[in-house]
C-alpha cells in the first residue's frame, strides 16, 4: 500500500509541476493536537509547498492541486564516544524527528481582487520518521546516518487563508500573492519516536515507540504565483 501510495505521488507531482497554473511555498509551524499534543508538547517547523492545475476564477472558483509539506517536531544532539575501544574520540550525534505529508488539494476562491480569502480541503497521508546522523566535531561532515523508526498514517483535513496582492505582470507571473493561512489536519494513529524514546543501555540503542493519532494544526506565511 505504501509503494502504491507514494508511486501514486511521485506521477501526480510530475504531472502537476508541468501544468501548474498556480504555485506556492511557504514556511510553517505545526502545533500537534488531542493525543499527539500529549506525548510532542513543542512547535515543530517546517516547509510545505503546493501547486493547482487552474487559476480559480468567478467562472470556476475552486481548483485542484497538490501539497507536500516537511516537518521537524523534535531533535536532539549529543556527542558521544566513537566506540567503545576508541572512547578518547568523540563525535556528534544528531537526532530528528521527521513528518512528511502529501495531500490531494481542493481550493475555493471566489473572490478576486488585491485581497483573496479562501478555503481548502486536504485528503492524503503522511510519513513519519526518525533519523541518526553522525558527524565529525572538527569538519561537521556526516560520516554515517540510519533511519530509526518510521510508520505511515492517513490524514485529511481544512484550512482557510488570506492572499494579498503583492505584485503584478512579473514576466510570466501575473500576480504574486502573499499567503497567510492555517490548517487543521487530522491524522490516523501511527507509532513514532519523540526525544525521550530512545535510550543507549549497554551498548545497544532501545526505543520505546508512542502510538496515538497524529492531528496537527498549522500556520503558514509564503508566497503564491499565478500564471
Amino acid at each position: 500500500m505504501k509503494r502504491l501510495f507514494f508511486t501514486f505521488i511521485v506521477i501526480l507531482l510530475t504531472a502537476i509541476s508541468i501544468n501548474a497554473q498556480t504555485v506556492g511555498g511557504s514556511l510553517m509551524l505545526g502545533s500537534p493536537q488531542g493525543d499527539f499534543r500529549t506525548n510532542v508538547d513543542r512547535l515543530g517547523y517546517g516547509l510545505q509547498f503546493h501547486g493547482t492545475l487552474w487559476t480559480p476564477n468567478k467562472e470556476r472558483p475552486f481548483t485542484i492541486g497538490f501539497n507536500i509539506g516537511y516537518m521537524v517536531y523534535g531533535e536532539v544532539s549529543e556527542r558521544r564516544p566513537l566506540s567503545e575501544f576508541i572512547p578518547d574520540v568523540t563525535v556528534e550525534v544528531n537526532r530528528t524527528n521527521n513528518l512528511a505529508n502529501f495531500h490531494l488539494l481542493m481550493q475555493v476562491s471566489p473572490f478576486t481582487g488585491t485581497v483573496r480569502p479562501y478555503l481548502e480541503g486536504l485528503i492524503g497521508g503522511a510519513y513519519i520518521f526518525t533519523t541518526s546522523e553522525v558527524k565529525s566535531t572538527s569538519t561537521q561532515l556526516t560520516f554515517a546516518e540510519s533511519t530509526n523508526w518510521d510508520d505511515f498514517t492517513w490524514s485529511y483535513g481544512a484550512g482557510a487563508g488570506l492572499l494579498f496582492l503583492i505584485s503584478k505582470d512579473l514576466g510570466e507571473v501575473k500576480d504574486l500573492y502573499l499567503d497567510l493561512k492555517a490548517r487543521y489536519v487530522y491524522g490516523t494513529e501511527a507509532q513514532y519516536l519523540t526525544e525521550n524514546d530512545v535510550r543507549v543501555v549497554g551498548g545497544r540503542v532501545l526505543y520505546f515507540p508512542r502510538k496515538s493519532k497524529t492531528d496537527l494544526l498549522t500556520f503558514h506565511i509564503g508566497v503564491v504565483a499565478y500564471f
